[in-house]
C-alpha cells in the first residue's frame, strides 16, 4: 500500500460523504411538499420543482457514467413527482455503491465533485428556495451538526439535530 493509495481512498471516502450530504439535503428539501409543489413556477422561464427533480436524476445518472469512464448525458422527460424522487434516489444509491466498490474511477474525485455533485447541490438549494416561494418553507438547519453517514443515500435520513426559523 502506497501513500497515493491512502490518498485516493481518502478522496473517495470524502466524495461518498459528499454524496450522503446531497442525499440528506435533498430528502429535507422535498419532504412533506404538498401535491401542488411539483408544478409551482414562480416565473415564465423558471423550472418547476418537478423539472428540477428530474434534472437531479439526470445529474446522478451522469455522475455514475463519469465514474464508470463513459460520459453519457441522457436527460429524461419528467414523469411524476414520486417517480422522479425514486429515480433520483435510486441513481444516488447506484453512484454511491460504485464509489464504495473497488472499481477504478473513470474520472477523478475532484472532477466528480466539481461537476455533477456541485451542480446537484445547487439545484437542491433551488428546490429549498422554491419551497419558501410556494409558502411551504423548509426549516433552516445547522448542517454541520447533522448526522450524515456515507452509504445513507435514501429518503430516510436522521432527524435534524438543530433546526431554526
Amino acid at each position: 500500500m502506497t501513500i497515493e493509495d491512502d490518498a485516493a481512498r481518502g478522496k473517495r471516502a470524502l466524495l461518498r460523504h459528499g454524496v450522503a450530504t446531497l442525499a440528506y439535503r435533498s430528502a429535507k428539501a422535498i419532504r412533506n411538499a404538498d401535491s401542488g409543489f411539483a408544478t409551482f413556477r414562480p416565473g415564465d422561464t423558471s423550472r418547476t420543482p418537478l423539472e428540477l427533480l428530474a434534472h437531479l436524476g439526470d445529474l446522478l445518472e451522469w455522475a455514475l457514467s463519469l465514474a464508470e469512464g463513459d460520459q453519457r448525458w441522457q436527460p429524461a422527460t419528467p414523469t411524476t413527482w414520486d417517480e422522479e424522487r425514486e429515480r433520483f434516489f435510486a441513481a444516488l444509491a447506484r453512484f454511491d455503491a460504485f464509489l464504495e466498490s473497488d472499481r477504478p474511477l473513470g474520472r477523478s474525485p475532484e472532477r466528480l465533485l466539481q461537476g455533477p455533485i456541485a451542480d446537484a447541490l445547487t439545484h437542491v438549494g433551488q428546490l429549498t428556495m422554491l419551497r419558501r416561494l410556494a409558502h411551504q418553507p423548509v426549516r433552516s438547519e445547522n448542517f454541520a451538526a447533522a448526522e450524515i453517514v456515507p452509504g445513507r443515500v435514501g429518503t430516510e435520513q436522521a432527524t435534524p439535530k438543530f433546526e431554526f426559523d
